[in-house]
């Protein structure tokens, strides 16, 4: 994790200020994280010190449960909170959440801002109206679960977790997030590199066809 100094820091908080959501200061204390795919923002079960406000990149939230299996449960992109859930509550389990792709995020210490936050009726409604987006879109989840076949479902997935067009998830992982058969997948996979949307590169795939998969992912955003 690298944390932005001097002019590098100045220059993300001009170019992507977030003084609208607040209603107070926060320039003397916010910093500005960047981390790399694959590490860690926030470790499972370690509450995190920080408010983040994600600005660049994607990250994936994990969870174990208490069988020893690790989900992923959800998605975290750009103008989204981290660690909001720590705020509001002060016994909350933590999830894991994991950068995707190269992330950078605002980071408000809850130390410094914590009271403020929760007395800030600005950043509140801004807060509630982010939670209930969240909250509709994990319904919306399930429903496409039943609503809509594999390769819609798997043509959106691809597109959400894909780091410069090269996709590298685990099958295991697809599998239990979009609730289908290995074989399955491998049969979707196998049927996306045939009609050239995808191309096998070892164990990772690129993407050859954004317009293909989009206008597949895009069937799920317009019911």
């Amino acid at each position: 994790m690298e944390v932005y100094k001097a002019e590098k820091k100045r220059l993300y908080l001009e170019k992507h200020s977030i003084a609208h959501l607040l209603s107070f200061p926060i320039e003397e204390f916010i910093e500005v994280h960047e981390y790399k795919r694959d590490e860690w923002i926030i470790q499972e079960g370690m509450r995190p010190d920080f408010l983040f406000y994600v600005i660049e990149g994607k990250a994936k939230i994990y969870v174990t449960h208490q069988n020893g299996k690790v989900s992923l449960i959800n998605f975290i992109n750009a103008n989204e909170y981290i660690g909001e859930m720590e705020l509001l509550n002060d016994v909350y389990y933590t999830k894991g959440i994991q950068a995707s792709t190269k992330t950078v995020c605002f980071a408000l210490p809850f130390y410094r801002y914590r009271s403020q936050l929760l007395e800030d009726a600005k950043f509140l409604r801004e807060l509630t109206r982010f939670l209930s987006g969240k909250a509709t879109f994990m319904a919306a989840k399930y429903s496409q679960s039943l609503a809509f076949p594999l390769e819609n479902r798997l043509a959106d997935f691809i597109l959400q977790t894909a780091d410069e067009g090269i996709y590298k998830e685990k099958h295991v992982t697809v599998c239990d997030y979009l609730g289908v058969s290995y074989r399955h997948l491998l049969h979707v996979l196998t049927q996306f590199c045939e009609k050239g949307y995808l191309q096998k590169e070892g164990r990772n795939y690129q993407i050859k066809q954004f317009g293909s998969l989009n206008e597949l992912a895009g069937v799920m955003k317009n019911n």
